[in-house]
């Protein structure tokens, strides 16, 4: 019984929006679709305080000066305005934004909140600014400079292989880079500043594109990206022959008897050069006054070498010495 009485109560309740015709449930919405819009319009025509952004643009002139960092784009305020004005704002439907105008570099990197109100009074139409709630506006502008700087391949990097040789100086075209940007950060850029070749281990003579890498490439311009080598690479010969140091700074009253009592040289030079070689022009001594008496030996020292041979060693590093 108690079931019953529950389930009657609850039909009587949804009689009433029971449809009576096809069109009920649409003559409902459109009821509720006009009460909204009433309702709607009716808050729209009230004025509201409330805390918001508001957009905020930096003029000045951007072939003296450029910002180093990304610039703000808007502060936070209170303002009091009617919905409507409040609603586009928030889509913003022809919001000016508040300008702010940089004509030097100036001395401080930041602006007081205060100091944002008369441009923004300016520029919000139909915005009561109360107050504005942003702090400090940080900002860094920089002067616009440019610069020229020279290339150069990279010394250190090895860009042949095993038995090859550049034969000649390395030609970069262009051979300089032209740098725009802020002052302090081309100031940085190294000069010559050097590039690296992507592909190395070369075994012929070659023209190859060289990526000019830089830092700060965001803020910094350069008005090329690459520049072309012209590498001229040349096969090496080995050779090797025996030389007798002559040895130097000898303690007096002392005989001297080394192991071995020949060093041997090997280098390295191009084909072309084998021919003139003036191999009589090696010259290697054993200086006493660089002695260890540790293990009783000195570092053998190539203090003359013919024009041409490079990748040069001694063997061995070290020869005995025996003192008498």
């Amino acid at each position: 019984m108690p079931f019953e009485a529950a389930k009657n109560i609850v039909i009587w309740f949804m009689k009433p929006f029971r449809p009576q015709t096809k069109q009920y449930w649409r003559v409902v919405l459109l009821c509720f679709v006009a009460a909204s819009t009433f309702w709607l319009l009716n808050a729209l025509n009230k004025s509201y305080s409330t805390q918001t952004t508001y957009p905020v643009k930096f003029v000045y002139n951007e072939r003296l000066l450029v910002p180093i960092k990304p610039l703000p784009e808007e502060v936070v305020v209170n303002v009091t305005a009617k919905g409507w004005k409040l609603l586009r704002k928030a889509l913003r439907l022809e919001v000016q934004p508040a300008e702010i105008h940089i004509r030097n570099t100036p001395r401080n990197n930041y602006l007081l909140g205060s100091a944002l109100r008369p441009a923004l009074v300016n520029a919000m139409n139909g915005l009561q600014l109360n107050f504005v709630v942003t702090d400090t506006l940080a900002f860094h502008f920089d002067t616009k400079v440019k610069r020229t700087i020279a290339l150069r391949l990279d010394p250190k990097q090895k860009i042949t292989a095993d038995g090859y040789e550049v034969s000649a100086p390395v030609k970069l075209t262009p051979d300089s880079v032209t740098f725009t940007g802020p002052s302090s950060l081309i100031e940085k850029i190294p000069s010559p500043l050097l590039v690296r070749l992507s592909n190395t281990n070369l075994n012929a003579s070659t023209k190859v594109d060289v990526p000019i890498s830089y830092k700060d490439q965001e803020l910094v311009e350069a008005n090329i990206t690459n520049t072309e080598a012209t590498i001229k690479v040349a096969p090496l010969v080995q050779e090797e022959r025996q030389l007798i140091p002559e040895m130097v700074n000898v303690p007096q009253g002392k005989v001297v008897a080394i192991k071995p009592t020949v060093v041997l040289v090997r280098y390295q030079l191009f084909e072309d050069s084998v021919v003139q070689l003036n191999r009589e022009s090696f010259k290697a001594i054993l200086n006493f006054a660089n002695y260890n008496p540790q293990d009783s030996t000195v570092t053998p020292e190539l203090i003359q070498k013919p024009v041409g041979v490079r990748n040069v060693t001694l063997m061995p590093q070290r020869i005995k010495v025996v003192l008498q």
